[in-house]
This record gives structure tokens, C-alpha cells and sequence, in this order.
């Protein structure tokens, strides 16, 4: 619920034309919601949480509810407006930097990086990948890169679900919703 509240906060003020991290660190003032865990994202992924919150879905399946389809269906919607956004910037061929959700990760099940990278997959764009944990060359039918300069060098705009010094020297093409610097 926190994720998909700080993310659909983050997407009212990109349309809005706002600061996100005025909006976030205004909100945050309230103790009773605090300075952690609000950092945007492309969604909420990994190998637990989407499993969990689909299957305590199924089981309201005969409770009156509406927050906890909101959450499942907000995930779901940040996916695709963060896809969206990316194909208004018509790029050509889009890197994905790592896989994994959280930095010092190794697990990438479901990240929510996947999510973005199919929906643009399914509109034509180029999909590269540089993620040095994976030991395949492809991974959904598109390539997997080690060398990050080469990386760099092919991508015209590369997606980061966590921004970090090592894409400081294409940070022009970064599209990245992390405004905190931090999981």
C-alpha cells in the first residue's frame, strides 16, 4: 500500500508538471507517516510481495474491500504509465540497467523492471540488458550485456529503477524515478 501510494503521488505530479520529492518530503512531515520506504519506483515487484498481495486479493474474494484491489490495480497502472512515458521519449533501442529492484540485490523474480520492459517490448522498441548477475546472453528474447561501457554506449535511453554513480556519464539518457537515492 505504501509503495503504490508514493508512486501514484510520484505520477500526479509528473502530469501535474510538480516535484515529486517537494510533494514526498511534504507528506513525509507527518510522523504518522514518516521519512522511509518512499522513494518512487516503476512499481512493486520481487518474488514475494506481487504472489502476496494477488493471493490476500483471492482471499477478500468474499469481503467487502476496495484498498486491497486498489493495490494490485495501481501496480498494474504505474507499469503502464511509466511505459508510456518512455515511449513518448521515441527511443530507438532502451537499456535496462539490472534487473533486480533493490541495489546489492541478486534475485530479479518479477522486478517490475520486467513489467515496463514487456509492455515496450510489445510496442517494437530494441530491449538491451545489463545485468552482471545473469550468466545468459538473452533474457526474453533480448540481449544481455556485461560490458557496461558497451552497454552505455548502445542504448539511446536506459531505464534505472535505482540511479547510481556508474550511469553518471549518460545521465542526458537516464530515465530513472528515484528521487531519494535509496531503496
Amino acid at each position: 500500500m505504501r509503495v503504490s501510494f508514493f508512486n501514484e503521488l510520484d505520477s500526479y505530479a509528473l502530469v501535474a508538471g510538480l516535484e515529486t520529492k517537494n510533494i514526498i518530503e511534504g507528506v513525509c512531515l507527518d510522523e504518522r507517516i514518516g521519512d522511509y520506504y518512499n522513494n518512487p519506483s516503476f512499481g512493486y515487484g520481487g518474488y514475494c510481495l506481487p504472489k502476496d498481495t494477488k493471493q490476500l486479493l483471492a482471499n477478500y474474494a468474499n469481503i467487502p474491500q476496495n484498498l486491497i484491489q486498489a493495490i494490485v490495480t495501481s501496480n498494474t497502472t504505474r507499469k503502464d504509465f511509466i511505459a508510456e512515458m518512455i515511449l513518448e521519449k521515441k527511443p530507438k533501442i532502451v537499456g535496462i540497467y539490472r534487473l533486480v529492484m533493490k541495489t546489492d540485490a541478486a534475485n530479479f523474480r518479477t522486478s517490475a523492471v520486467q513489467g515496463i520492459m514487456k509492455r515496450l517490448k510489445a510496442k517494437g522498441i530494441e530491449i538491451i540488458i545489463y545485468e552482471p548477475n545473469l550468466p545468459a546472453q538473452t533474457f526474453f528474447n533480448s540481449a544481455v550485456l556485461t560490458d557496461l561501457e558497451d552497454f552505455k554506449a548502445r542504448a539511446d535511453m536506459i531505464i534505472a529503477n535505482r540511479y547510481v554513480k556508474e550511469l553518471e556519464n549518460v545521465k542526458h539518457i537516464v530515465f530513472t524515478r528515484d528521487l531519494f537515492g535509496r531503496d
